[in-house]
């Protein structure tokens, strides 16, 4: 296998397609590892009742909200770390990286403090009913209260990406992942907390990924850094980051904004059906994460390429990606549909 003296050659100068796997694979883990673990909370929460199933559904939206601000602040940043990274810009890349950590620190807070505030309005909002609020409420507090570790954490996995670091962002998300599993079954079958065991479950997987993520910049395994002397809080500095990555929180805001509107239409015909949208929701979550995966690998070639004014690679590498991810897609789907039609 050919060596490359820095990442900067690697990410410039490696096969474009094999470049793209290579950082999409983990990626496409922590994905899967992430939709696992969503899918743990729901079976054990099953166990519980109906209404507290439908509860994880509610948090859902609620999830969906913070994720979209995170992605914002990740998205938004790493593009542009990874085209000043492209361009040699390792100053100014650090620059980005610490204006947007701790930025994306206080949006966090200020989102728990609303929350907190507004927490009953806000489930109904979400699609909670009578019923299923409780339970709602009882889990949305602890996500809310770990809202600046996945907020940050989403800032943070995602500038490791763009970074071409996508392995050290695996470990971060993969290592939460699991831990939540191991916590979800202790707290709620064998110490019996119910659906606040599954909201410490969570919360407390959040910032174990939070810690080891946070960890692969204080051990300097990056080129960007989250040092205060690099820190710019100058309105043009925050608002490129906010319009780069604005695509970012619409997309995931409207899917939000959609798992609302589910679990309201859904709740006209009872709680089971809230539960099962929950359900479908997350089960749906293992098909988009391989195709998601090899997209999110294309971002940080693009970026590096496009700052280091090698478009022909960025071409080359949008066309890859759109073909394998359709093709990929299609399969993956058509595997689904036939194991539903077998059932």
């Amino acid at each position: 296998m050919k060596k490359y003296a820095t990442q900067y050659d690697m990410m410039t100068g490696q096969r474009v397609e094999t470049l793209i796997l290579k950082l999409g694979l983990p990626t496409t883990i922590s994905m899967l590892i992430t939709s696992l673990y969503n899918a743990a909370d729901s079976y054990f929460v099953g166990k519980i009742n109906t209404q507290a199933s439908g509860a994880t559904g509610v948090v859902l939206g609620l999830m969906a909200i913070l994720q979209a601000v995170g992605f914002m602040f990740g998205h938004g940043s790493g593009s542009v770390i990874s085209r000043k990274l492209g361009a040699k810009d390792v100053q100014s890349a650090r620059k980005y990286s610490s204006t947007t950590f701790y930025t994306a620190l206080v949006a966090a807070i200020i989102l728990l403090i609303l929350g907190m505030t507004f927490l009953t309005p806000l489930m109904y909002l979400l699609g909670s009913t009578d019923t299923i609020l409780p339970y709602a409420k009882t889990y949305a507090m602890c996500i809310l209260f770990a809202a600046p570790a996945l907020i940050t954490s989403c800032v943070m996995n995602n500038i490791l990406r763009y970074e071409g670091r996508a392995f050290f962002a695996m470990i971060g998300l993969t290592t939460g992942g699991i831990v939540n599993i191991f916590l979800d079954y202790l707290l709620m079958m064998k110490l019996n907390m119910g659906i606040l065991g599954a909201g410490l479950a969570t919360a407390i997987s959040q910032h174990i990924s939070w810690a080891i993520l946070l960890t692969m910049f204080i051990l300097k395994k990056t080129q960007c850094s989250f040092s205060l002397k690099y820190a710019s809080f100058d309105i043009s500095t925050i608002m490129e980051v906010i319009t780069t990555g604005l695509p970012s929180l619409a997309r995931q805001g409207l899917a939000s904004i959609g798992t609302m509107t589910l679990n309201k239409s859904a709740g006209i015909y009872g709680d089971e059906a809230i539960s099962a949208m929950g359900i479908v929701n997350r089960i749906c979550m293992f098909i988009f994460s391989v195709t998601l995966g090899i997209g999110q690998g294309f971002q940080p070639v693009s970026g590096f390429n496009f700052g280091a004014k090698k478009y022909s690679r960025v071409k080359r590498g949008f066309f890859f990606t759109f073909i394998f991810g359709s093709c990929l897609l299609t399969t993956v789907s058509l595997i689904i549909f036939s194991m539903r039609a077998n059932a």
